[in-house]
Parts: C-alpha cells; structure tokens; sequence
C-alpha cells in the first residue's frame, strides 16, 4: 500500500471540542481509519492510505463544521460520522445539524441526530398515521413527542393525546396504592419525562389541567374520536390486535397520530400476538400511512447502549438460524 500524506489547515480554537479529552476523538479516527494524525502550527497533517487519508479528512472537516456551528462534538457524533464516512455519506451529519424540532426548557436544541431519526421525523411531518418500529434508544419516543409539542405550541392542534398499554415489564407489581391516577402514574413515567424536559413541569402541569394534554392507559381510549389531536402510542409492542384496531380507528379529523415500538422487547403473555406486527402487515399497503423502520445504527444513548442492542441482533439471528435448521433435519428425520 502506498502511503501518503495530506495537510490543511486546522483552527486551534476547536481543537479541543473536536480532538476531544486526552484527544479521544482523534485516535479513534486513527484507529478506525488506519491514519497518523499530527496536528502542528494549525495545521493538521495525516498520514497513511490514500483512499483512508480522504475519508479521515472527510470526517474531521464535518466536526469541524459540527464545532463552529456551536455544537458540542460527542461520541455519537465521532461513531456515526464514522460509520457514515464508510458508505460515502460524508456530508449527512451537518444536514442533520440544520433540521431542529423545537428547544428543551434549558433551550437545547432537538433534532435528528442520524439519517434514520431524520427520515422518522419527515415522515411525520408528511403522513397522517407513522409507525417508529426500532430498538431502545433511537429517540422514537422522544422525537415524536418534541414533534407533538412542536405542532400544539403552532397552534396545528388543538389538543396532545400521550397512551401506552398498562403492562408490566415481565414483574408482577401487584395492587399499587393511590387513586386510579396514581396506579396508572408509574406506567406513563417516560412520558411525563420527556414532557417535563421539553416543556417545563409547570406549563405541562397548566396544560394538564385545561385538559390540553392528556396522558391515559391505552385503555381510556375506547369509544372516543380523537380530532384536531397530535396522539402518540408508546410501546405499541404491548398492545393485541384488538388494541390496535381500537385505537387506530380513533383518530378524527385534523388529527396525526404516532406509533412507536421496539419488536423484540413485548411483555405479552406467551403465544399472544403483538397488535404491533399485526398492523405493520394488514396496513403495509397504505399510502397515507408511513411505516421508519429504524436500527442500531441510530441508537443515540450511550454507545455501550448501541453495542448491547448489537449483540442482541446478532444472538437473535443466529439463534433463529438454529431453529430453522434444527427444523429442516427433524422434517427430514421424519420422511424418513
């Protein structure tokens, strides 16, 4: 392999940001990328492969542009930046910058933080009825609560409906105490989280009380017609057919609703099937309705998160493919 060397120029002023601490960020570039990174006199220099020098490059100028935009450079920024760089795809990250949702209460900007999640989120802003299928912490919760907040504070709804089914985890909890209220409170938690970070505790709480927002069982919807609302499903996986169909067929006039899920995390009694994989087959052929199938490539908690979901993935195929070959030899066993 020949070895060759590219310099440009490098202001000093975002190398810490970018470099990381302990200039984390750059060796993980040198090492992926199988580059020497020198930085000298504002200038950095990389040394190795050609077509790995270009990439390299390609990488360091988008955090680069991440940086001056006054963004802090994460480990999620560097891995898909990364990955990204691998499918010749460079310059999606600082398209993801410029596409901002709405602001936290501290004023942190929400936005897409992978192509998938962007992909998820034009899909809501383009369908009535969308389907986030995907595994834990790929922001399909998150996302479309910051879009259902975005849509009432613009005045498009009139009203946010938050459900999710009340199913334990695989624990039985037993009678809680309290009112029904107070029962129902521990299930809907994460919904009540991300309200309160997007929205503020008192001004969800004012909203609450007006009945301008409203976070039920899944239960509760039965016998309502859902219009002018921005109605969001969470763990959808839970629900039965029954569920789905119940709750699919609500939603009114002026009305979108979101359907989030993870396939591989349902706490439904063994041998009953997900509402979840019922509707993503009876209503594959919709046009109004819109199905994001997002993956572990967009998981943006902590990357130890994304190689967990990884690991998973890979001991589900594999076990799958055991089954279907354990399958083929009994069927053969028995012609025999």
């Amino acid at each position: 392999m020949n070895i060759a060397e590219q310099e440009f120029p490098f202001p000093a002023e975002h190398a810490s940001n970018v470099f990381g601490q302990f200039d984390a960020n750059m060796k993980k570039i040198e090492k992926t990328l199988h580059v020497t990174i020198i930085f000298r006199d504002d200038k950095l220099k990389l040394i190795g492969g050609e077509k790995d020098c270009d990439r390299a490059k390609h990488v360091i100028e988008q955090l680069l542009l991440l940086s001056q935009r006054g963004n802090d450079i994460t480990e999620q920024n560097i891995n898909y930046t990364l990955s990204l760089s691998m499918t010749n795809e460079e310059s999606a990250v600082t398209q993801l910058d410029s596409d901002v949702i709405c602001h936290t209460i501290m004023g942190k900007p929400i936005k897409p933080k992978t192509m998938g999640q962007k992909k998820y989120v034009d899909m809501i802003t383009d369908k009535m009825i969308v389907f986030g299928v995907g595994p834990a912490g790929t922001g399909k919760t998150y996302l479309a609560m910051a879009k259902a907040i975005t849509a009432f504070k613009a005045n498009e709804v009139n009203r946010i409906i938050l459900t999710r089914p009340a199913i334990e985890a695989g624990e039985k909890l037993g009678f809680l105490p309290g009112d029904l209220q107070s029962k129902v409170d521990p299930y809907l938690r994460p919904l009540y989280d991300s309200l309160y970070e997007i929205m503020g505790a008192d001004t969800f709480a004012k909203n609450m009380e007006k009945g301008l927002i409203e976070v039920a069982p899944l239960a509760y919807m039965r016998g309502r017609t859902l219009d002018n609302a921005f109605v969001v499903l969470d763990e959808a996986q839970n629900t039965t057919p029954a569920q789905m169909k119940m709750f699919l067929t609500r939603i009114g006039f002026g009305s979108k609703a979101i359907i989030t899920g993870d396939l591989t995390q349902k706490d439904l009694p063994s041998g009953t099937r997900s509402g979840l994989d019922d509707a993503l087959h009876v209503l594959k052929n919709i046009d109004e309705i819109g199905v994001c199938n997002l993956t572990s490539k967009d998981v943006v908690r902590h990357p130890l998160v994304q190689k967990i979901v990884t690991a998973y993935d890979e001991y589900d195929k594999k076990k799958e493919t055991r089954q279907k070959r354990k399958q083929r030899t009994t069927g053969k066993q028995e012609k025999k």
